[in-house]
């Protein structure tokens, strides 16, 4: 019987881009002159994945995502990474924003992607590990049908093809 090939389905970001681009965030928000003085500021903790934005109005946060979307973007960091909440109210009618950076696959997100893979009735196997699947099948057209698909598919975060062989 022939060896079976396989695939990992992983979802996983490059912490040094998204500081690259924080810090790119950081500079221009220091030099632009539409939000220099405003009050807008924006930090980073690497341990917890989070980012705290705080500005004066609804109007400047969504300014200064836009710009943090922009150097991600030029980094080549998918933007859906960044999970932003609902503006909460701060001290002096400022808003805060909180943006959690999602790294993996969770269980609801695994399982409907294995779901829907089962759906094509192609003859793979898939198996959830953890934050991760592993696709595995004899055919390696299978397989390359399933990358198609998946990356066809919306699963509101990048998925990447990991370990192919």
């Amino acid at each position: 019987m022939a060896k079976d090939s396989s695939f990992d389905v992983v979802s996983e970001v490059n912490m040094q881009e998204v500081d690259n681009a924080f810090q790119q965030t950081t500079r221009e928000l220091a030099q632009r002159y539409d939000l220099k003085g405003s009050g807008a500021s924006i930090e980073l903790s690497k341990g917890d994945k989070l980012f705290t934005l705080n500005a004066p109005a609804d109007f400047v946060a969504r300014q200064v995502i836009d710009i943090l979307n922009t150097k991600l973007i030029k980094r080549g960091v998918d933007i859906k990474v960044i999970k932003w909440g609902d503006p909460i109210a701060a001290s002096g009618g400022s808003v805060r924003l909180l943006g959690s950076i999602v790294e993996g696959i969770d269980q609801a997100t695994a399982k409907k992607i294995n779901k829907d893979i089962k759906d094509q009735k192609l003859k793979v196997k898939v198996t959830i590990e953890a934050d991760k699947l592993r696709v595995s099948s004899a055919s390696k057209d299978a397989l390359q049908q399933v990358i198609g698909f998946l990356r066809d598919q919306d699963y509101g975060q990048p998925l990447q093809f990991t370990n192919y062989r």
